[in-house]
C-alpha cells in the first residue's frame, strides 16, 4: 500500500513538472511568433497577414513544440506509452480485427512452438553426456543389422590397439526381459555393460558407485546399478536401497548405486537395472584363435580435436587386419567400418520427419504472418486519412512508424502468449498420440529455452506484419478525398496471397502423399490372418538367464515342461482353435532371429555365393503355428505332432527361400545344413510367404524349425503363444491369464491380439501423417481466409465500379463472373507455383513413402482440385455480396 502511494506521489510530481515544462516552452514558442509577427507590421504589413507570415517562417508551432519535446529526457518512455494507449483504444473501437489478428498468430506461433519443443530434442539439444559431440558409436555396419554392432573378436583388438579414442567401451546387444521378485513379481528390462562404461560417457550415479573392475569379472559379486524411475517406483526413493539385495531372475544382487534422473542407455532403450558385463578374458583367447567372440554394441569418446574422418581413416587398417583375422573370405565384403556419432545413432531415421514437420510448421507460420500482414495492410488503407491527418498536425514520419509498429507488437506479443498456452496444448496431445519409437518426444516441454524461441517468433512476426503497412507514407491527397481506401500496396497483397496458396499447396501435397501410403502400408496383404489370432508372451522366472541344459523352475519343472502344460491348457478353453508356439511374430523378427542365406548349404550343392546373400529370418514353430495364422502350405506339407515327437530336425521353407535354394527343383526331402556344427534338417513344406521386414521393408526368405518336445528346443529365444479364437479378447483374456497363473504364479505375461501388435507397427507413420495433415488443413484454413480477406477488400473497393456496371446493365451473373475472375486469378498463379515446387520439395519425403511415388499424379491431381474447390468457394460470399449491390446506393456514395 505504501508503495503504491509512492509511485502515485511520484507520477503526479513528474505530470506537474512535465506540465509546467510544457506550459514555458508554450509561452517562448508564442514569444518568438508575436516578435515576428510585430515585425512584420512595423514594416506596414496588416496583422492578419503579418500573422500568416510570421508561422510560415516559423515552419509550424505543432512541429517545433514536438521537435523540442523530444529533447527532454524520458520523452521516449511518454511516448511508448502514449502509443500503447492509442493502440488499445483502436483495438477496442475494432474487436473483430483484433480478435482474429491475435488467433491467427496464437495458432501459428503455437503450432511452431510446439513442433520446436519437440524437434529441439532431435536436432538441436546436447544429450545428457558430458561432452556428448565426442561420443561415437563404433562398429560393423552389415545387411544383418541397421546399427552398427561388434563382435567380441574386433572389440578386443580394437580397444587394445586404437589410437583415436579417450576411452572405449561396450554393453550387450540390448536389453532382455527380467523378472523383479518382490510380493508381487515385476517384470524390468535389464542390460549388462562394461565397468568403463558410464564413466566413458561421463555419467556418475546420483547415490552410491559404478562397478568396480573385480565386479566385471565373470563369477565376479553379484551386483547392479538401478535407474531413478525403479528406485522412486518401487523403493520410494529410500537411501537404504544402497546395498541391498534384490531378486532378479531368481539371482540375489546387491545394490550398489543409482543413475541419475535423466539417464538414457546411448541405444535409447529402457533399462532398469544394469549389470557387469563381465567378459570372459579367454573369450579374448579363443577370438584370437579364431572365432569371432559374443555380440555387443561398443562407443568410444574421441580424443579432443579428432574428428569423425580422421577417426575413421586411424581405424581403418586396424579393422582391415581384424576383418581378414576373424570373418571369412566369403563374406568379407558385406562387413564395413562404422563409426559415427551418438546424435546420428539415436535419430538417424527421425531427422528427416524432424526437418519436415519443422519446415512445415514454418510454413505454417508464414502464412499466418502473411495474413496478419495483409489484414495491418487493409486496416492501413482504411486509416490513410487517419494517418495523413495526424501528419499534416506534425507528427514526424518516424512517430507514426513507431505508432504502427508498436500495435504491431501488442498484438504478436498478446498472440505469443496465446501461443505458449496453445502449445502447451498441442505438446500434451502430440505426446499422447506419439508412438515409442520416436527418440526423445516424450521428454519434449515448454521451458525457457522453447519460452525464448517463442518471443523470437513473436519479435519476427510483428517485424514482419508491422513493418510493410508501416512503410506506407500517407498522402496528402487523402484529406481531400472522400473515400479513404487506397490502391496502394495491392500487389503486394496479392503477392502475399498467391504465396500462401502455394505453401498450401506444397503442405497439402506432401500430407496426401503420406496419407496414400500410409494407406496401402495399413491395407497390404501381411500373409497371415491378423484377426482373430491372440498373442501371449509368458516370462518363467528362475530360468531366464540360466544355461539351456539347467532350465528348471522353481516347481522342478523344466521350461519346456511349463510351456507344454500352459499350450494343454489353453487348447481346453472353449473358443480356442489352434495353439501354436514361435520364437517371435510376423511382420518382423529382429535380426537375433535371423540368419545369414550363406549360412544355408543345401546338402550334395556346392556353395556358390561370394557374398552373405543377405537376410533369412528363422522362427522355432511348432505344427498348429501355420493354422493358427492361417499360413497356406503351398507344397508338401507342414510338420506333424509326430515329427514334433521325433529325434530328427525338420524345417518349412518359405516359397521365396525355397526358389533361391531349390531353383526348378522339389525342395521337399532335401536335407539343409545350418551352421558350422553340421546341423542338418529335413525340408517337409514349403509355405507361402509372410512379410517379414516389417510393414515398409523389403519381404525376407524365411525359415521355420520345428520346436520338439526337447528341453533343447524351448530355451532362448524364449517362445511366444499364438492362437485364433472366435471369442472376444476382453473374454479370452483373463481365461488364459488364470490358466498360466495357476501353472506358475510368479510369471508375468503380456496378452494382446495381433491386431493390435500389427497396428503398433505403423504408428509411426500414422502419428507422421497426422502431424503433417494437422498443418497442411491449418495451412490451408489461413489461405483461403486470406483468399477471402483479399477478395472481399478488392470487392469493397469496387462497389462503385459495380454500382455503375449494374446501372449500365451488368446483371447479377456478370458481377458474379467479375468478382470470381479476380480470385480465379489468383487461385491458379498460386496454385501453379505450389505444383510446380511439389514436384521438387516432395522428393524430400521418398524415403518416407511406401509404394507410391512423390511425383504421384492422382495425388496432385486430388490436392489441386481440393484446394480449387476450397479457394473458389471462399471467393463466392464476396462475390454473393457484391451482386446484392444497389445501384443507386452505390452511386450516391460517389
Amino acid at each position: 500500500m505504501k508503495l503504491r502511494e509512492l509511485l502515485t506521489k511520484l507520477r503526479f510530481l513528474f505530470a506537474r513538472k512535465r506540465a509546467s515544462d510544457l506550459r514555458d516552452l508554450d509561452e517562448e514558442l508564442r514569444f518568438h511568433v508575436e516578435q515576428s509577427v510585430q515585425a512584420y507590421v512595423d514594416e506596414g504589413i496588416a496583422a492578419k497577414e503579418a500573422r500568416r507570415r510570421a508561422l510560415i517562417d516559423f515552419g509550424g508551432v505543432t512541429r517545433t513544440r514536438e521537435a523540442a519535446y523530444e529533447q527532454w529526457p524520458g520523452w521516449w518512455m511518454e511516448t511508448v506509452l502514449q502509443d500503447v494507449r492509442y493502440a488499445l483504444r483502436g483495438f477496442r473501437r475494432n474487436p473483430v480485427f483484433t480478435v482474429t489478428v491475435i488467433v491467427t498468430l496464437a495458432l501459428g506461433i503455437g503450432a511452431t512452438t510446439a513442433v520446436f519443443s519437440v524437434v529441439d530434442r532431435i536436432l538441436f539439444r546436447s544429450l545428457p553426456y558430458a561432452h556428448d559431440d565426442r561420443i561415437v558409436s563404433i562398429g560393423l555396419s552389415q545387411s544383418l543389422e541397421k546399427q552398427e554392432f561388434m563382435l567380441g573378436g574386433f572389440f578386443y583388438e580394437w580397444r587394445d590397439n586404437q589410437k583415436p579414442f579417450e576411452a572405449m567401451a561396450s554393453q550387450s546387444t540390448g536389453p532382455t526381459s527380467c523378472v523383479l521378485a518382490e510380493s508381487i513379481p515385476t517384470q524390468l528390462n535389464c542390460i549388462s555393460a562394461q565397468a568403463g562404461f558410464l564413466p566413458m560417457l561421463g555419467i556418475l550415479p546420483v547415490l552410491g558407485r559404478n562397478f568396480l573392475p573385480e565386479e566385471d569379472r565373470p563369477n565376479g559379486p553379484r551386483v547392479a546399478l538401478i535407474t531413478y524411475g525403479l528406485w522412486k517406483s518401487h523403493y520410494g526413493l529410500d537411501p537404504r536401497i544402497l546395498n541391498r539385495l534384490i531378486t532378479v531372475d531368481g539371482s540375489p544382487m546387491r545394490v550398489v548405486g543409482v543413475l541419475p534422473k535423466e539417464f538414457e542407455l546411448p541405444t535409447l532403450q529402457a533399462a532398469d537395472v544394469i549389470m557387469p558385463l563381465a567378459l570372459v578374458e579367454a573369450e579374448k583367447q579363443r577370438t584370437q584363435n579364431g572365432g569371432i567372440g559374443q555380440p555387443m554394441r561398443a562407443f568410444a569418446r574421441l580424443k579432443p580435436r579428432v574428428s569423425i574422418t580422421q577417426a575413421k581413416a586411424e581405424m581403418e587398417p586396424l579393422f582391415i587386419h581384424t576383418q581378414e583375422t576373424f570373418i571369412p573370405a566369403e563374406v568379407r565384403k558385406d562387413f564395413h567400418l562404422s563409426i559415427r556419432s551418438l546424435r546420428d545413432r539415436q535419430t538417424e531415421d527421425v531427422q528427416l520427419v524432424a526437418w519436415v514437420l519443422l519446415g512445415s510448421v514454418l510454413a505454417v507460420l508464414l502464412i499466418a504472418c502473411a495474413n496478419v500482414a495483409s489484414l495491418m495492410m487493409a486496416r492501413g488503407a482504411a486509416r490513410e486519412r487517419e494517418l495523413a491527418v495526424r501528419s499534416a498536425l506534425g507528427a514526424s514520419r518516424g512517430r507514426l512508424i513507431r505508432q504502427t509498429l508498436t500495435e504491431a507488437f501488442l498484438l504478436s506479443m498478446v498472440g505469443a502468449t496465446a501461443g505458449l498456452a496453445l502449445a502447451q496444448g498441442l505438446l500434451m496431445v502430440f505426446i499422447a498420440m506419439a508412438p515409442t519409437s520416436v527418440p526423445f518426444l516424450d521428454k519434449a516441454h515448454l521451458d525457457l529455452r522453447t519460452a525464448g524461441f517463442t518471443v523470437l517468433l513473436a519479435l519476427v512476426s510483428g517485424v514482419f506484419f508491422g513493418l510493410i503497412p508501416a512503410l506506407q507514407k500517407p498522402r496528402s491527397v487523402a484529406l481531400s478525398a472522400r473515400m479513404t481506401h487506397s490502391g496502394r500496396h495491392a500487389f503486394l497483397r496479392l503477392g502475399m496471397v498467391v504465396g500462401q496458396i502455394a505453401i498450401s499447396m506444397i503442405l497439402l501435397s506432401g500430407a496426401a502423399l503420406l496419407l496414400r501410403s500410409f494407406q496401402k502400408m495399413e491395407t497390404q496383404n501381411l500373409g497371415v490372418q491378423t484377426r482373430g489370432v491372440m498373442t501371449a508372451r509368458i516370462s518363467l522366472p528362475g530360468v531366464r538367464t540360466e544355461p539351456i541344459a539347467g532350465l528348471v523352475s522353481k516347481k522342478g519343472q523344466t521350461q519346456k515342461d511349463i510351456f507344454l502344460q500352459v499350450e494343454a491348457a489353453v487348447r481346453r478353453l472353449p473358443g480356442v482353435g489352434a495353439v501354436g508356439w514361435s520364437d517371435s511374430f510376423p511382420p518382423g523378427g529382429g535380426w537375433q532371429n535371423s540368419r545369414m542365406y550363406s549360412d544355408f548349404a543345401v546338402v550334395g550343392k556346392s556353395r556358390s555365393s561370394e557374398r552373405s546373400g543377405g537376410l533369412v529370418r528363422l522362427r522355432g514353430v511348432t505344427p498348429d503355428y501355420f493354422r493358427a495364422l492361417n499360413i497356406p502350405i503351398v507344397r508338401g506339407g507342414g510338420f506333424t505332432e509326430e515329427e514334433r515327437g521325433s529325434s530328427e530336425l525338420f524345417m518349412v521353407l518359405s516359397r521365396l527361400l525355397a526358389s533361391r535354394l531349390f531353383p526348378g527343383e522339389d525342395p521337399i526331402g532335401r536335407r539343409i545344413g545350418m551352421g558350422s556344427d553340421g546341423t542338418t534338417y529335413t525340408v517337409v513344406g514349403v509355405a507361402e510367404n509372410v512379410r517379414n521386414g516389417g510393414l515398409s521393408e523389403q519381404d525376407i526368405p524365411e525359415a521355420y524349425w520345428l520346436r520338439r518336445n526337447v528341453a533343447e528346443d524351448w530355451g532362448v529365444p524364449v517362445p511366444v503363444m499364438v492362437f485364433d479364437t472366435v471369442l472376444a479378447p476382453a473374454t479370452v483374456s483373463p481365461w488364459v491369464r488364470s490358466q498360466i497363473a495357476h501353472l506358475e504364479p510368479m510369471a508375468p505375461i503380456e496378452i494382446e491380439t495381433l491386431n493390435e501388435r500389427v497396428s503398433k507397427l505403423a504408428d509411426r507413420p500414422r502419428f507422421e501423417t497426422a502431424l503433417l495433415g494437422f498443418f497442411a488443413l491449418t495451412g490451408l484454413s489461413m489461405a483461403v481466409i486470406g483468399l477471402y480477406g483479399v477478395t472481399s477488400f478488392l470487392a469493397t473497393q469496387r462497389t462503385q465500379e459495380i454500382g455503375v456496371r449494374m446501372a449500365l446493365g451488368a446483371n447479377r451473373a456478370d458481377i458474379l463472373r467479375l468478382i470470381v475472375h479476380e480470385g480465379a486469378r489468383l487461385l491458379l498463379l498460386g496454385a501453379a507455383i505450389g505444383v510446380s515446387a511439389s514436384l521438387a520439395l516432395t522428393q524430400l519425403l521418398k524415403s518416407l513413402l511406401f509404394d507410391i511415388g512423390p511425383r504421384d499424379p492422382a495425388t496432385l491431381g486430388a490436392v489441386t482440385l481440393l484446394l480449387a474447390v476450397v479457394a473458389l468457394a471462399a471467393t463466392l460470399i464476396p462475390a454473393r455480396s457484391a451482386m446484392q449491390t444497389d445501384p443507386m446506393e452505390a452511386l450516391r456514395c460517389e
